[in-house]
């Protein structure tokens, strides 16, 4: 037979447990609540990410039918034009530099003016360093129209 102290502790050992599965429950409620609510901001960001690809599409499709305007380029406008049309992966202001053969202090502002200029400009990031290159779309249209009146001595 227990002693009545011994009954009286497993009593409180009793409830100090109860109370710990309360608690495990309502944490586990809790849990499985925001879990749906997560779900839930998800499922909307899918919605909105599917709206904004038609939008963009639509807008795509209208780009493709109007010749888009551009603005002669300076020597060194082009060079660093060049540089993004020859490559196909983003490049940093660095390699930009380096393939357009100018100063790297100049490659933002002849960002900035091809931008200005209307070509079309990708920006990204990676690592925190910022990478550009040219939109596929218009690389393709600068090969079958020449919009930037391209020749060969450009190349050279």
């Amino acid at each position: 037979m227990l002693r009545k102290g011994t009954y009286k502790e497993l009593e409180k050992i009793k409830n100090v447990l109860e109370e710990h599965l309360s608690s495990i429950n309502d944490n586990t409620s809790e849990i499985q609540s925001l879990f749906d609510y997560l779900q839930e901001v998800e499922n909307k960001i899918d919605r909105l990410s599917q709206r904004l690809d038609q939008v963009q599409l639509s807008n795509n499709s209208e780009e493709e039918h109007e010749k888009p305007t551009i603005t002669p380029l300076d020597h060194t406008e082009r060079k660093v034009f060049l540089a993004l049309y020859t490559e196909e992966m983003p490049l940093s202001y660095r390699e930009i530099a380096e393939r357009a053969l100018v100063p790297s202090s100049v490659v933002s502002d002849c960002l900035s003016s091809l931008a200005t200029k209307g070509i079309p400009i990708l920006r990204s990031f990676c690592n925190n360093q910022l990478f550009i290159k040219l939109s596929p779309s218009f690389k393709e249209r600068q090969a079958k129209e020449n919009l930037i009146n391209l020749s060969l001595h450009s190349f050279m």
